[in-house]
């Protein structure tokens, strides 16, 4: 068990008190703005979704990545309603009155939200069965119903049924002696209605369908033929549901899937031990109330009224679905070994710079200049892995200091933190326990850490750490020198593969000072808030952006060259997007690279007509954060590049602690720039926004192209 954050010090308490009263002043609205001026933050993250579900259906991609686009959107929109519909619920169950930056109740959201699900999952439905299906089967991979089987694989599933899965079911029935059963958060269920031979009385029970077995039952492989065969496991148990209740009468069977609330709420005011409270809260998740209800097609409308009953549900929290209800797990497929139908596999290439396996060569590389990097183009294994691989095990490196928000599973960087523990080193890791849906395994990695003898700490109290940054402490010939790596995404192997992030690894001096600070402001030891060079929320981030945007706008009414491009993955704050709308007034070109959702409204009259959005969705997904700044400067190159781990979002800026780096290196800057120019002309990947918050699709023309697929070349040849 984790015995450090027992107690929290005074001056910890001192520190959330001082960033609560921050906060506070931070939020306040020094002028009026119209409703008008915003996009719906949850109607913009459904729009999202939408461009998700547009590349499953678009047929240039290959089959089994459409697959994998429509499992995505299901899975994305089951954690929308955990998180974004579970809170507005809340909000409601509380009678809250907040409303949205477009003026909109919680009350009026679920209805708006409703509306646009109702017609995403006919989207997504029809995608599956008139798009998906027919593409699968024409490749060989055939999804059947079990009337559509013959004789013998009847027979093989009926020994598949008493063998693999008959044992595991358990029918749980609801009468006076049975209360309603629990049903936990994403299971699959069968509701069965039944009856008593010579009775009326109908009789609920309940077939959870446990996560031991398959979604997809594989029929065995017909020798004579190359297809690959299917089917659902719900099938399956219906074609045997009279097995589990022999002598009775089972009218209807329906599948059934609840999603429920994940918007836990937490005080940490008075926390004693951050690591019970995250324990507790997961405990509480699995009890949460149900936010949503999703159905089989043509219900048995008893069985149907009594489950919204016992659920204490509305009809609105209700949805039908006629394709598979677990959409997710069509995520199957993909993992089939069928790389025809995949794209082409993609080798991260290593910089030149750090191919050298000399142990220390790495350092020495960093001393030379700053080191860029670009993932998943460039490897991260190969680079940030190295850096943190290397110092574990150097014998000059004398401290290494790290934050860690979603480590992943079996992760590298633990195992060299734990090295480095052993070896002597003081290491100091930061680990965020309240990482959505990755709290357990947070806590995992947490205790595996400390046992290991590495100190580990939480942190601020009533912040998330999101930032990402990892510092080396070495000792050479002229005595103590850092060296610092600070990135736009996690520490996180598998993710590294299929995010784009960029990451920055120096020893500037101008930096590394502050990052020293910065960690001594994390484990409490700091009050430090004139950084000089970093970008910290919430302590000085907001302000910082905020100048550096009305600068811009003084520029530009100086005759001076202004320009605006920003590359994140969600823009939401509503000050910052005031302060874009006033420079957009003055002339000032402002580009906004948002894979997610926008709140801004771009190109409207008088107010944001010099605004773009663009949205690009590809085969990796846009997580990099990357912000420039002309400030006058003839050449472009000469402006002001920042990176770090923060959007122009309000918990970003004002509930979590960011980091964002300078960039000072001229061939780094060069890189950037390069970056943004790509996704700014793209026409493959990228989608322009609309002043109503819809999206359109850019053009295919002669001679366009895709930016991830430049950036891929441009890695293959050196060029990056």
């Amino acid at each position: 068990m984790i015995k450090n954050t027992k107690k929290r010090s005074k001056q910890s308490k001192l520190l959330a008190k001082i960033h609560k009263n921050k906060r506070t002043k931070d939020t306040s609205r020094n002028y009026q703005y119209s409703e008008a001026d915003y996009i719906n933050r949850e109607l913009g993250w459904l729009e999202f979704n939408q461009r998700v579900l547009y590349e499953a259906e678009d047929n240039r991609n290959p089959i089994l990545e459409r697959v994998k686009f429509l499992s995505i959107c299901g899975s994305n929109l089951d954690e929308f309603f955990m998180k974004r519909v579970g809170g507005l619920k809340r909000q409601l169950a509380f009678s809250s009155n907040v409303k949205s930056s477009d003026n909109k109740t919680p009350s009026q959201q679920l209805k708006d939200i409703r509306k646009f699900v109702l017609k995403m999952h006919e989207q997504q439905q029809s995608c599956f069965e008139k798009k998906i299906l027919p593409e699968l089967k024409n490749k060989k991979i055939n999804l059947k119903k079990i009337k559509d089987c013959n004789e013998e694989e009847k027979k093989f599933l009926k020994s598949f049924f008493y063998k693999n899965v008959f044992p595991v079911l358990t029918p749980l029935s609801v009468d006076p002696g049975h209360p309603f059963p629990f049903i936990s958060n994403l299971s699959l269920s069968l509701g069965v209605t039944l009856k008593q031979p010579g009775a009326d009385e109908k009789l609920f029970a309940r077939i959870k369908i446990p996560q031991v077995l398959p979604s997809w039952v594989l029929l065995p492989h017909r020798t004579d033929a190359e297809e690959i065969q299917y089917i659902h496991v719900v099938d399956l148990i219906t074609m045997f549901i009279d097995s589990l209740f022999p002598s009775m009468i089972v009218i209807n069977v329906m599948p059934f899937r609840l999603v429920r609330n994940a918007d836990i709420m937490r005080d940490e005011e008075d926390v004693e031990d951050l690591l019970e409270m995250i324990e507790e809260e997961l405990r509480q998740r699995r009890f949460a109330e149900v936010v949503k209800l999703e159905h089989g097609p043509k219900p048995d409308p008893w069985m149907l009224d009594f489950l919204v009953n016992e659920l204490e549900l509305n009809d609105e929290d209700v949805y039908e679905i006629s394709g598979p209800i677990d959409l997710p797990s069509i995520i199957t497929f993909y993992d089939l070994p069928k790389e025809d139908l995949k794209y082409p596999i993609w080798k991260p290439v290593t910089p030149i710079l750090l191919q050298s396996d000399e142990r220390a060569k790495i350092f020495e590389e960093i001393k030379k200049s700053d080191i860029l990097l670009h993932h998943p183009y460039e490897s991260f294994s190969s680079t940030v892995e190295k850096f943190i691989r290397t110092a574990a095990v150097d014998s000059r490196v004398i401290a290494i200091k790290m934050t860690l928000y979603r480590a992943g599973d079996n992760s590298p960087m633990i195992k060299s933190l734990i090295r480095a523990a052993e070896e002597g080193k003081q290491v100091v890791c930061l680990v965020e326990l309240k990482a959505r849906f990755d709290e357990e395994r947070n806590i995992y990695w947490a205790q595996a850490l400390e046992n290991a003898g590495v100190h580990v700490v939480y942190g601020i109290v009533g912040f998330k750490t999101h930032a990402k940054t990892a510092l080396v402490v070495r000792q050479e010939h002229t005595g103590l020198k850092s060296y610092v790596h600070i990135g736009t995404g996690n520490y996180n192997a598998a993710t590294s593969r299929f995010y784009t992030d960029v990451g920055l690894l120096t020893c500037n001096e101008l930096i590394v000072n502050e990052v020293v600070e910065f960690f001594n402001y994390l484990t409490g030891r700091s009050l430090k808030s004139d950084y000089e060079h970093l970008l910290i929320a919430p302590v000085n981030m907001k302000k910082k952006f905020i100048e550096l945007i009305k600068n811009e706008k003084e520029n530009k009414k100086l005759g001076k060259p202004a320009q605006i491009i920003a590359k994140m993955n969600n823009l939401e704050e509503s000050d910052i997007t005031q302060k874009l709308y006033a420079a957009s007034q003055v002339g000032v070109e402002i580009t906004l690279l948002v894979r997610g959702f926008c709140c801004l409204r771009p190109q409207m009259p008088n107010k944001s007509e010099k605004i773009k959005v663009i949205s690009a969705i590809g085969r990796f997904l846009e997580h990099s954060r990357i912000f420039y700044f002309q400030n006058g400067q003839v050449d472009p190159i000469d402006g002001l590049f920042f990176i770090g781990s923060a959007d122009w979002m309000h918990r970003n800026l004002h509930s979590r602690i960011e980091c964002i780096v300078p960039i000072f290196d001229l061939q780094a800057k060069q890189k950037l720039w390069k970056i943004l120019q790509l996704h700014k002309d793209d026409t493959q990947q990228s989608w322009d926004m609309l002043p109503d918050g819809s999206y359109k699709k850019r053009n295919l023309v002669s001679g366009g192209f895709s930016v991830q697929e430049v950036l891929m070349q441009m890695a293959k040849d050196g060029q990056s």
